[in-house]
């Protein structure tokens, strides 16, 4: 079964700016794809927004906050498996609905 967390699980970030790193682990042992949205695209920047984890491993995540007032808002890191010779992280979620997803709470305070 297809498994994927962040490491820290949520963020806490400064109103007026600032960054926070993540890690995405993949405890399962098939290849992941994953697609990360947001819920105040207006603040949040996020790098990258498409990728992929192989198994047993972990890729990064940077969400960047712009600066603006404080605000509750959450990432959503939805996943599906893959492949091990897939080469765009797009084409599952462009296919149907992802197979699970991750959600990293965020505080701009």
């Amino acid at each position: 079964m297809a498994a994927l967390a962040a490491d820290p699980p949520a963020a806490a970030v400064p109103a007026a700016g600032g960054t926070s790193t993540h890690q995405l682990v993949n405890s399962g042992a098939s290849r992941l794809a994953f697609k990360i949205k947001s819920s105040n695209n207006a603040q949040y920047r996020l790098k990258p927004v498409f990728g992929f984890v192989e198994p047993g491993a972990s890729a990064p995540l940077e969400i960047t906050r712009l600066a603006g007032p404080p605000k509750e808002d959450k990432m959503v890191v939805q996943f599906a498996e893959v492949a091990p010779d897939a080469t765009d992280a797009q084409a599952p979620f462009k296919a149907g609905p992802a197979a699970g997803e991750v959600v990293i709470p965020v505080s701009a305070t």
